[in-house]
C-alpha cells in the first residue's frame, strides 16, 4: 500500500477531534481480533514551537496541510499505522507542546517511548540549538533503546539559516537519524516514518498503548471532557500554521 493506514477506535482518525473526513487510511474496526492488532509503538515528538510538529503530523496522518494550524497546549494524541518491508507498525504519536512553558512536562511523555522525533525549522538557527538540548534530554533519560530522528523541517523555504550540512553532522556525531522534511508539501514526511518504522523491533519493549481516538493532557483545574473518540476532549489555543 503506498500510503499510511489509520487505526483508531471503529474510525479513521481526524486530526485534533474533527470530524473524519476522506483521509489516507481505513479504520480498524472495533471487535476485531487482538491477534490483528499491529504492534504499537510509542512515539514523540519533541521541538521550539513553530518548527511545523503538528503540521508534520496531520501530513502523515491526513496528507492535508493548514497555515493556520492550532498551537497546541499540552500535547495532542495519534495513532497511525505504516506498512513497511512486509510488516505493519502502528505509531502512537504524543505530538508535543513546544512552548518554553511546557517544557517541565516533556519527560512524561517521552518517558518509555520507542521512538522521537526532535524537529528543528531550517529557517531558526535558535530551533536547532534547542533541537540539540532535546537530544541531550533523550540522551540522558535512560531509556538507551530509543530511536531518535533529527528532522531538519521547513525544506520549502528559500531562506536558510542551519546548514542541511550541519544539521546532518550533528545526527551522525549522536548517532540519530537524519532527514530533511517539508509538512506543506509533504515532501519526506512518509520517508520519516518509515526510516524509523525499519529501526523498531519487531516487538514493542513495554506496554506503550493508550488505544485509539485523541488525547490531550489536561493543564487546568477543569473536569475532563469525553471527545467522542473516547479519549479526553483537545485543548488548544491560538493560530499559527508551521510548515
Amino acid at each position: 500500500m503506498s500510503f499510511s493506514q489509520a487505526y483508531s477506535s471503529g474510525a479513521s482518525l481526524p486530526p485534533y477531534g474533527q470530524s473524519s473526513g476522506s483521509g489516507l487510511g481505513q479504520s480498524y474496526a472495533a471487535g476485531s481480533s487482538e491477534a490483528a492488532r499491529p504492534p504499537s509503538y510509542k512515539t514523540v515528538l519533541l521541538g521550539d514551537a513553530s518548527v511545523g510538529k503538528s503540521s508534520l503530523v496531520v501530513r502523515f496522518v491526513k496528507n492535508t496541510f493548514s497555515d493556520t494550524m492550532e498551537t497546541t497546549i499540552g500535547a495532542a494524541f495519534f495513532t497511525q499505522a505504516l506498512q513497511v518491508d512486509g510488516r505493519t507498525v502502528k505509531f502512537e504519536i504524543w505530538d508535543t507542546a513546544g512552548q518554553e512553558r511546557f517544557s517541565s512536562l516533556a519527560p512524561m511523555y517521552y518517558r518509555g517511548a520507542a521512538a522521537a522525533i526532535v524537529v528543528y525549522d531550517q529557517s531558526n538557527m535558535a530551533s536547532f540549538d534547542r533541537a540539540q538540548v532535546w537530544v541531550q534530554q533523550l540522551q540522558l533519560s535512560g531509556n538507551s533503546n530509543i530511536v531518535i530522528a533529527l528532522a531538519a523541517n521547513k525544506m520549502d523555504l528559500p531562506h536558510k539559516q542551519v546548514d542541511l550540512h550541519l544539521g546532518r553532522q550533528y545526527a551522525e556525531e549522536n548517532g540519530l537519524l537524519f532527514i530533511e522534511t517539508s509538512a506543506k508539501t509533504g515532501q519526506n514526511v512518509q520517508q520519516l516514518f518509515s526510516m524509523i518504522a525499519r529501526r523498531l523491533p519487531e516487538k514493542p519493549v513495554g506496554a506503550q498503548g493508550l488505544g485509539g481516538g485523541v488525547h490531550t493532557i489536561k493543564l487546568t483545574d477543569e473536569p475532563a471532557v469525553q471527545s467522542q473518540a473516547g479519549g479526553l476532549a483537545s485543548k488548544f489555543a491560538c493560530c499559527g500554521g508551521s510548515s
